[in-house]
């Protein structure tokens, strides 16, 4: 595999669908049910049409080598609280389970970071499953502080 200086962060395109696919797939902790059986395609295509139509969202992709090898999601979102501030949402950081410890993550956080400080946003804001306890560890080594207790409601 190439070299991580030739890692490139950029907009997801549809063609990156099963190869986004695969990586949700091997996310044993996520529990999405995700998969790459080719009957679900249909379910990712239409997810990526509806992101790749919003204006507040945006979902890319780290390319190294031609190959897909990790993936992240920001949305925008204004809130009344803070003066109308701006917060930058952080959602679905993958790295493919091979690649993970060469930066990968670290630049694509990065990435996200500098897209936040370039349209204003007050914070960036992301949400770890509590069993991601490495995941932790690299956010916070970030500057990320675990300052809020997250709920979900499974509807």
């Amino acid at each position: 595999m190439a070299d991580i200086d030739n890692l490139s962060i950029r907009p997801a395109r549809r063609v990156d669908i099963p190869a986004l696919a695969a990586l949700f797939a091997a996310d044993a902790i996520g529990g999405y049910g995700d998969t790459i059986d080719p009957e679900a395609l249909p379910l990712y295509e239409a997810a990526f049409e509806r992101i790749d139509a919003s204006a507040n969202d945006t979902l890319y992709v780290a390319e190294l080598a031609g190959e897909v090898v990790g993936t992240f999601q920001t949305t925008l979102i204004v809130v009344m609280s803070g003066r109308g501030s701006t917060t930058l949402r952080v959602e679905a950081v993958q790295t493919r389970a091979d690649m993970r410890g060469r930066g990968i993550g670290e630049r694509m956080m990065r990435h996200a970071i500098a897209q936040g400080q370039a349209i204003g946003a007050r914070v960036v804001h992301l949400t770890s499953n509590l069993q991601r306890t490495d995941a932790h560890r690299f956010y916070k080594r970030l500057g990320f502080d675990q300052s809020h207790a997250g709920f979900k409601l499974k509807l």
